[in-house]
């Protein structure tokens, strides 16, 4: 039997899947090395949404192959640029995103010198596999693959493909064996949880009315949706996320603060439909948490264009926001449009996002000052600290001696930072 390393790229539906290869393996008798330089073979799960990722992906392969090792690049690169890959590796197997349950045999045909080639689309419910979890805490469920979208920057739907929902009862299933197991925080994750179900004549909210009638102590962490798949669920979604079960977060990322650029992305919604929900968000859940992200320097984005972005943010004032700068990927029909946007201009764009909103952050942090009340400890920090997350989903920094992973403590905000809390145990 081998021994496995297994290194993660992208998203947390990447980070899944490399908790069930682990499983599968380690089920199969193979074990999982700490180290790269004392396995056998070695994993690459890859992540290509941006130019800066690939580019990490392709330096850690690189790095790899000089270590003599035999290679699988799995993820979505292998879907999508897979020639690419042959230029570098070109003796690497390749188990593409939607073959992640056939890396046993992809493994021990790999180990014996025989080139795979598993990829190409189909439907694989990856539900109730084997899992070696990253965070004992933490499961992460994918409720589906793929998406409805057809954004025009999007290399991931190119991976991914079409919307391919997972049946309800297996979702519950892997629920309640995670919290059996000793899970407490259950993030539902893909690529639009918002989506959710418009395969199959379901839809999100059916799903959370199940999981929050499983028993146990567990809070629910609702992945990123897109903003016109939420419309429709959004007031049945509210009164949900009134239940103790769900954290009161949301990840609604709007990429534009202007409307001609959203059309160009083809992202079919409105700046005013976004303050609408954000507003009607805030109405029912005062102190929600609102995470969005934004490109910086789309093709043909004007400065006044890009200027509406800057005074998006300040209008919703979001807690977390995810800035990119836009980068042209392959096969995509941004990369092909005219006016493109020179990269010193989307850095400098990308600067002064950051700048603006950390401005935004911190006086919002403010607010949580002198807070007192529980969190949930779902990290190990730095130098003796513990990171909780309050009903929101704010991180908090604690101090303990003691091992505090998964366990509930009470807290009074002490201090605040640009993007964390830090309280003292009370």
């Amino acid at each position: 039997m081998a021994k496995i390393f297994i290194k993660t790229f992208g998203c947390s539906a990447n980070y899944n899947n490399s908790e069930i290869m682990a499983g599968l393996l380690t089920e199969s008798g193979h074990s999982i090395a700490k180290k790269p330089e004392n396995s056998d073979l070695i994993i690459v799960n890859t992540c290509t949404v941006k130019l800066p990722t690939e580019n990490k992906v392709k330096r850690s392969i690189r790095n790899f192959l000089k270590l003599n090792k035999k290679i699988i690049i799995a993820g979505c690169m292998p879907e999508v640029q897979k020639e690419t890959l042959k230029n570098i590796a070109q003796n690497a197997s390749f188990v593409g995103v939607h073959h992640t349950k056939e890396i046993t045999d992809s493994v021990d045909k790999t180990i014996k010198g025989i080139l795979v080639d598993a990829t190409g689309k189909k439907n694989e419910v990856k539900l109730n596999s084997p899992e070696l979890r990253k965070n004992q805490i933490i499961q992460i469920v994918q409720i589906s693959e793929g998406c409805n979208g057809v954004c025009t920057y999007c290399i991931v739907k190119l991976a991914k493909g079409k919307l391919f929902s997972y049946p309800e009862d297996e979702i519950v299933k892997q629920i309640r064996s995670g919290i059996r197991e000793g899970c407490k925080e259950i993030w539902l994750t893909s690529q639009d949880t918002a989506a959710y179900g418009q395969d199959i004549n379901l839809n999100l909210v059916s799903l959370l009315k199940k999981i929050i009638d499983v028993k146990g102590d567990f809070k629910i962490r609702i992945g990123m949706m897109d903003p016109n798949n939420l419309i429709p669920i959004l007031d049945n979604l509210i009164i949900l996320m009134k239940s103790d079960k769900i954290f009161k977060f949301l990840h609604i990322p709007v990429q534009s603060g202007n409307d001609d650029i959203l059309k160009k992305m083809e992202r079919p919604y409105t700046i005013n439909e976004l303050k609408k929900i954000i507003k009607k968000l805030r109405k029912e859940i005062p102190k929600i948490t609102i995470s969005t992200d934004m490109i910086c320097g789309f093709p043909s984005e004007t400065e006044e264009q890009f200027n509406d972005s800057v005074k998006l943010i300040k209008e919703i004032n979001p807690d977390v926001l995810n800035i990119s700068r836009f980068w042209p990927r392959p096969g995509t029909e941004a990369a092909l449009m005219k006016n493109q946007v020179h990269g010193r201009i989307t850095k400098k764009r990308s600067q002064l996002l950051t700048k603006e909103f950390n401005k935004v952050c911190t006086e919002k942090n403010k607010k949580w000052l002198s807070w007192e009340g529980e969190i949930l400890v779902d990290e190990i920090g730095q130098k003796g600290s513990f990171i909780g997350r309050n009903y929101c989903y704010k991180p908090v920094v604690i101090k303990s001696e003691n091992n505090l992973l998964g366990k509930k403590v009470n807290v009074k905000i002490s201090e605040v930072t640009n993007h964390t809390l830090r309280g003292k145990i009370i």
